[in-house]
């Protein structure tokens, strides 16, 4: 070989990486989202809108330089596995997901696609990933709470209701986070003295026959576990609490914009905001197995007034005062 040949050979195997590279890096990127909720829900857009600001602020733009295709499961099981399957079999570059219910099929459907997720418990336990600071698989994203705040929803509801003795714990005993979730309020009830009674429920009927006949005796309260059932089914819930007077401590402050009494939980919509961040360093070439599992850094309390008014409570002081939204 000559040495003009040589040196256009060596030329080449040091500008082909670079070329490949750049095309890689301007070629349309794929992100798939899946989650729980019902196309319908009110609140999609608020989280599309989240996540789609998200990206913008880093560069990136649904039908310029990215593809978003959106799936909504609406808490069914069957099209929630459906879906997963459909986005990986489009090539997504990367998946967005929201709960544990929609991480494990997920994660069944692809164990190379990297997927970020949202509002999920206990990742370690589930199995979604090795530890939280190095998740060490195709997956990272955002925890939904700690489990001791979970006892923070049965104090709050004996601040705003200093008569209940009994509270039903409305949960889904297939959601991943329902035992850690169940530890930290039985630890709660005891020096509180409250009789805990977790309910168990997998659909309206169940839901509405359970608490008909807890509401039976006084004194009861009510606190409402997140899982995708108990979103889809929120109005329900509400309409059933506000029934049967049971004052309620919800886990989402959209069930409070829709008439239940008080929540606690992580601002959810910024969770959207800070996965595109995540997102957006998987596109650049980061990898899920290094990117933290991250736990929330906002928490709120929102009180409904006008439902409180009608249940007869008198909100203290000390409540309003720590709030951070009041619904008149």
């Amino acid at each position: 070989m000559n040495r003009r040949a040589f040196i256009s050979l060596l030329g080449g195997t040091v500008t082909w990486p670079i070329a490949a590279w750049a095309q890689q890096a301007n070629r349309t990127r794929r992100i798939g989202v899946l989650m729980a909720l019902a196309a319908d829900d009110p609140q999609v857009p608020v989280r599309v809108a989240a996540f789609a600001q998200g990206l913008q602020q880093r560069g990136w733009t649904d039908g310029h330089n990215l593809r978003i295709d959106y799936r909504w499961a609406g808490g069914d099981p069957d099209l929630t596995h459906r879906y997963a399957s459909e986005l990986v079999a489009l090539g997504a570059d990367v998946i967005l997901c929201s709960g544990a219910s929609i991480m494990g099929p997920l994660q069944h459907a692809t164990r190379t696609v990297p997927i970020v997720f949202t509002n999920v418990a206990d990742p370690v336990s589930a199995g979604f990933v090795e530890t939280l600071a190095k998740p060490g698989g195709n997956a990272t994203g955002f925890m939904s709470f700690e489990y001791g705040m979970s006892g923070k929803w049965l104090e709050l509801l004996r601040e705003m209701a200093p008569r209940v003795a009994r509270v039903a714990l409305l949960r889904n005993p297939a959601n991943p986070a329902a035992g850690g979730q169940l530890g930290a309020i039985q630890a709660a009830a005891a020096p509180l003295g409250i009789e805990l009674s977790p309910v168990g429920v997998r659909d309206a009927g169940e839901i509405e026959r359970v608490l008909t006949a807890f509401a039976r005796s006084a004194n009861g309260g009510l606190i409402v576990t997140g899982s995708p059932l108990s979103i889809s089914l929120r109005e329900l819930i509400i309409a059933l609490a506000a029934r049967h007077r049971l004052p309620a401590v919800y886990p989402n402050r959209f069930f409070v914009i829709g008439g239940g009494l008080i929540s606690y939980a992580p601002e959810p919509i910024d969770q959207f905001r800070r996965a595109a961040g995540y997102v957006d360093r998987i596109l650049k070439g980061e990898k899920p197995a290094d990117l933290p599992v991250q736990a929330p850094t906002k928490y709120e309390l929102v009180i409904n007034m006008k439902t409180a008014k009608v249940l007869g409570l008198a909100v203290p002081d000390a409540v309003l005062a720590r709030a951070d939204e009041v619904i008149e």
